[in-house]
């Protein structure tokens, strides 16, 4: 039985893994295409075609944002700051903080006033990403959708604050 499972999965994982070598090695007018093939259930917040060297911020992402901001008593306005940590299943693991301030190295992303911070070294694992915040009855998180993976990546935020 579980020998007849293996023989009908290999096929679909081979031409999966050969998607995204196709994606991976093909040209960034190409890719960005194929991306749009390959995200065959957008959800309407998100942006209709992505750019490979941008991380795009949803609609739900801005509002709870801007939650966030509106919660503070301070006048400095929090950014959240996305990293790329060693761990979890695939050896990295996603990391969200609210930040006050802008490191050198530092790449901004801002749409609507709300304002995302990735360092240079996550950058280059994160580009072309959309974040985006979900609630669900279990938990409510922000979450990473890398179509160039053709995976979807969700880390919550744990803080008193929030």
């Amino acid at each position: 039985m579980s020998r007849s499972l293996i023989q009908r999965l290999v096929p679909y994982f081979a031409a999966r893994l050969r998607q995204n070598h196709r994606l991976l090695s093909s040209s960034p007018s190409s890719a960005a295409a194929a991306l749009n093939e390959a995200s065959s259930s957008p959800s309407s917040s998100e942006s209709p075609s992505p750019s490979l060297d941008s991380i795009h911020m949803t609609d739900n992402f801005i509002k709870r944002m801007k939650e966030l901001q509106a919660s503070e008593t301070s006048d400095n306005k929090a950014m959240l700051r996305l990293g790329v940590e060693t761990g979890g299943c695939s050896g990295f693991q996603y990391a969200f903080d609210l930040d006050y301030k802008i490191n050198p190295d530092d790449r901004i992303f801002e749409k609507d006033g709300v304002k995302l911070v990735v360092d240079n070294i996550s950058y280059d694992f994160v580009k072309g990403a959309t974040v985006d915040y979900v609630e669900e009855l279990i938990r409510s998180a922000f979450v990473v959708r890398h179509f160039l993976l053709l995976s979807v990546f969700t880390f919550v935020i744990f803080s008193s604050s929030l």
